[in-house]
């Protein structure tokens, strides 16, 4: 198995791979503490913005990092065949305020696929559902052939 190709995606391409993923890994980083975790995402192209709807318990770990205004790094990828293809952003992770949202991204909240990855043993009242979005200072899309006849 080798690499036959390995390729820088344009920003089209990376916005289009992005509108049509809706899961990826989200990673914050506390001092010299990680944390990550697979969260469902909306994106707008045009404004290049990240759109997540994040559960907690008021306990969780999850709470403490985001309450810390961490620096974000979104993870996006998937393997078709031979061909990967992974995004990846970094920036700030910001709380919105339902009443301030504009209707398009109320939209984009609409995009974000309900959380697929979590199931919760607390009772739906003792959730903290928050609004966030992710604007990138940097977006980055990679593609890569992989010849397994070599």
């Amino acid at each position: 198995m080798s690499i036959d190709r390995r390729t820088e995606m344009t920003e089209e391409e990376t916005a289009a791979f992005l509108g049509r993923q809706e899961t990826g890994v989200l990673a914050l980083a506390r001092e010299d503490a990680p944390y990550a975790i697979p969260i469902s995402y909306g994106f707008d192209a045009d404004a290049r913005e990240f759109y997540m709807r994040l559960v907690s318990t008021p306990d969780s770990e999850k709470r403490e990092f985001l309450a810390s205004e961490p620096q974000a790094r979104l993870v996006v990828y998937d393997e078709v065949d031979d061909v990967y293809r992974s995004v990846i952003a970094i920036g700030p992770l910001e709380e919105i305020d339902p009443g301030e949202l504009s209707v398009e991204e109320i939209q984009q909240y609409g995009e974000a696929q309900r959380p697929l990855f979590e199931i919760w043993p607390e009772q739906k009242g003792n959730l903290d559902i928050e609004l966030y979005r992710l604007r990138p200072d940097s977006l980055s899309g990679r593609l890569i052939e992989i010849d397994r006849d070599f």
